[in-house]
């Protein structure tokens, strides 16, 4: 058996009351670790971050990114639409043209605090 499967366990069981308490009266509830959760899909696509590391540079056109990224228009509008429901990205009209822009720092932070945990590694 590949034992990097699992993690190792305890030798015997002990069952560490304080800790558990202090767990009990800070852990957030059900809702909000599943919102956490879908946000964090959300992160999961390699097209997505690479819209978004574009956006870090500049506010932009959907025609832009479509170009910097080798993708098409539609393509590109659609993982938009999945980044702005999920409050990443935000969006202006400025005549015929839509340019979208980070939501707020948060957006860089997570992406930022990704990738110097993945530089760990």
């Amino acid at each position: 058996m590949d034992e990097n499967r699992f993690a190792e366990c305890c030798e015997s069981r002990e069952v560490h009351e304080d800790l558990l308490k202090i767990v009990a009266e800070t852990m957030p509830e059900e809702e909000k670790l599943l919102d956490l959760s879908e946000l964090f899909k959300v992160f999961g696509d390699s097209s997505r971050i690479r819209i978004l590391f574009v956006l870090f540079e500049a506010e932009v056109c959907v025609c832009d990114l479509a170009e910097a990224l080798r993708m098409t228009q539609s393509a590109v509008s659609h993982q938009l639409g999945i980044l702005k429901r999920s409050k990443l990205v935000k969006s202006r009209r400025e005549g015929k043209s839509v340019f979208y822009s980070l939501a707020d720092d948060h957006v860089r932070t997570i992406i930022s605090q990704g990738m110097e945990h993945i530089s760990e590694l």
